[in-house]
């Protein structure tokens, strides 16, 4: 069984403008998908991200502060999980509540093993 990296990006900027209430209810939805991906075997990890942070570019290496990208591109946080196949690994996406929000993304990538 391979391990996928699934980047969620937009959607969150629009639950936190929510009441406690809406925000309380759509945190319990995200433990709710991933306890049972817990409960199949197929949850490896997942954490949210801070929006601040530092970006590293070039030979130069010039550090700046970011990202500043669009709200819909930033990635949010991150979920890994174990699956037969890519196939697997999209219909388990499907079930993500940030796919509650009309600018919610999933990307999903199959993580490669490396050889050390």
């Amino acid at each position: 069984m391979a391990e996928y990296l699934l980047l969620f990006r937009g959607g969150e900027h629009e639950a936190a403008r929510q009441s406690p209430e809406k925000w309380q209810a759509n945190m319990e939805k995200w433990m709710e998908w991933m306890s049972s991906l817990n409960g199949q075997g197929k949850f490896a990890g997942a954490q949210p991200l801070k929006s601040s942070g530092k970006v590293i570019k070039g030979t130069s290496k010039q550090v700046t502060d970011g990202p500043f990208i669009e709200g819909k591109e930033i990635v949010g946080g991150y979920l890994i999980c174990k699956a037969a196949s890519y196939e697997e690994a999209v219909e388990i996406s499907k079930g993500c509540p940030i796919l509650a929000h009309d600018n919610g993304i999933v990307e999903i990538r199959e993580i490669q093993d490396m050889e050390m």
